[in-house]
């Protein structure tokens, strides 16, 4: 067996996490402690047509590198990553310089095959050494993956790379690859791979392939923490203690530490990466992890529907995501289109004349349950719970529009429980009304209970409401609920985006009914 080299790509893949923003002074201090590492190939970024800004780790050539890797460490290559949705200018990169680049990792999807073959000639061309790495290995038939490493045989590239971009390789498949391309590929030219870790099988994988002992170089790339979006990478730290155990490696790991403790620590408490089930589900269904990202951000699917909507992304789209195609996907799935008709009218008998009175999971319950009390003592309304069971409260219906928080509701006795057509596992409920006729406009908070009631209430007529407890998203205090499970994960932004369209709801309706709120809420006027 030849040289095993590891390549840290922490700066670069771990970006993703962050928008590449790690600031001036980690992105320096990051580059050296992987020096000291030890660690064969130091990837600082991308290099892309762009402003250059010293605090993100995004270059726009080599004159903008240079005071990050000055003073060079000649047994350290220093890389970067250039992609072919959006390739640097060849004359505006110019030729190889001794303060600058070392190497250029070009990632192509298959359309851009032919691109990438030409660009990367040309590069070599101007003096830098080329790995090429083909985006979404395993989307490649065996003879497709031949044929691509024939093609690039023909190039002076050091090195080839098995990607596993959605993180779904499993070890048989892997190996498989591993020994087409180290039969097909060119003796001299180091086989790497490059991994997430959806389904947990980087460092399986990895230790796989050292294990081999091909007679080629490889090179296997990680990230310190595993740092990278979605379920993240391979581990640097746990890959080169792998590696001096078995290999009689010397990587020093008290650097890798020091990045954890000193840069990327606060990053992770802000921006989770690592093992989840949607990340989990979006790689069991060949799924880009944007997917898992955009459908978890709703905050409306149990694990079931999840898998559910996963699985009816048709198959052209699952590899490539854009937000405008994972709404319509979201929207289709969460319309299951019923005929609610009979069901309006028999509602319709049921609340006329009366007074309605909202009831939301916000501690203003408690708070201001005198306030409260005194209405239902005084009014006698009809109450509706919004997605919980309330507590001190006689209620009438329970309405639910989502699955997560019905399935703690379906099996409680008492009132009538009110459903939406999405809810398609629900049972025990006397009405099901068709989602799409109630949800918001927006699609942040399309399925939200509150508006889509108030939506479906003004439908039946009903020209007043009064609500309490509909406190609004507040991240300060996200865990005051007045049931335990009722808590939500959403960031700052989108707490605020949320609770300012809502309100936008709310008083779009006042013009069409009388909305009153009891309580506190961040929705009043």
């Amino acid at each position: 067996m030849n040289q095993i080299n590891l390549l840290d790509c922490t700066l670069r893949d771990g970006g993703y996490v962050n928008d590449w923003h790690f600031g001036r002074k980690a992105i320096y201090h990051i580059t050296k402690k992987m020096v000291l590492a030890g660690i064969e190939y130091f990837e600082i970024g991308f290099v892309r047509e762009c402003e250059y800004h010293p605090d993100y780790s995004l270059f726009n050539g080599n004159d903008s590198v240079k005071d990050m890797i000055s003073p060079k460490n000649p047994n350290t290559k220093y890389v970067g990553m250039i992609d072919m949705g959006r390739p640097i200018s060849l004359e505006l990169l110019g030729e190889k310089v001794e303060d600058g680049f070392d190497v250029f990792r070009v990632i192509f999807k298959k359309s851009k095959a032919e691109l990438a073959y030409d660009y990367i000639q040309k590069l070599i061309g101007l003096g830098y050494e080329v790995f090429a790495q083909a985006v979404g290995t395993d989307n490649y038939s065996d003879s497709e993956f031949i044929d691509l490493i024939d093609k690039f045989n023909s190039l002076p590239i050091k090195a080839f790379y098995i990607v596993d971009s959605f993180g779904l390789i499993k070890k048989r498949d892997f190996l498989r690859l591993v020994q087409i391309a180290d039969h097909n590929l060119r003796e001299d030219i180091m086989l790497g791979y490059h991994s997430h870790n959806n389904m947990q099988q980087a460092m399986g994988n990895a230790s796989s392939m050292t294990e081999l002992n091909l007679k080629r170089n490889i090179v296997i790339d990680a990230c310190v923490f595993g740092m990278g979006r979605g379920a993240g990478n391979l581990n640097m730290e746990l890959f080169a203690e792998y590696m001096n155990e078995n290999y009689g490696k010397n990587y020093r790991i008290e650097p890798m530490l020091e990045i954890i403790d000193e840069y990327l620590n606060d990053i992770y408490r802000e921006n989770f990466w690592g093992y989840s089930m949607p990340f989990y589900l979006s790689a069991s269904n060949g799924c880009h992890p944007n997917y898992a990202i955009y459908f978890a951000s709703k905050g409306t699917l149990t694990v079931k529907s999840y898998n559910e909507i996963l699985k009816s992304i048709p198959k052209a789209d699952k590899a490539i995501f854009t937000k405008e195609r994972a709404e319509e996907i979201y929207k289709d799935y969460q319309e299951n289109f019923i005929d609610d008709r009979d069901i309006i009218l028999r509602l319709e008998r049921e609340l006329n004349g009366r007074d309605i009175l909202l009831l939301g999971p916000g501690t203003s319950l408690v708070e201001e349950k005198e306030k409260i009390h005194s209405y239902i003592e005084e009014k006698n309304p009809l109450v509706i719970a919004l997605n919980f069971i309330p507590k001190n409260y006689k209620y009438d219906y329970v309405f639910s529009c989502h699955m997560r928080r019905y399935k703690d509701i379906q099996d409680v006795e008492g009132g009538k429980k009110i459903v939406t057509s999405n809810l398609r596992e629900a049972k025990n409920y006397q009405y099901m009304i068709n989602f799409a006729s109630y949800a918001a406009q927006a699609p942040e908070i399309m399925e939200n209970s509150g508006v889509m009631c108030v939506n479906l209430l003004l439908h039946l007529g009903v020209k007043c409401v009064h609500l309490a407890g509909l406190d609004g998203y507040d991240n300060n205090n996200r865990r005051n609920y007045v049931n335990s499970g009722l808590e939500y994960d959403f960031s700052p932004e989108l707490s605020a985006l949320r609770n300012q369209l809502i309100k936008e709801e709310f008083q779009e309706k006042q013009g069409k009914m009388e909305l009153v709120f009891l309580t506190k809420s961040v929705y009043a006027d």
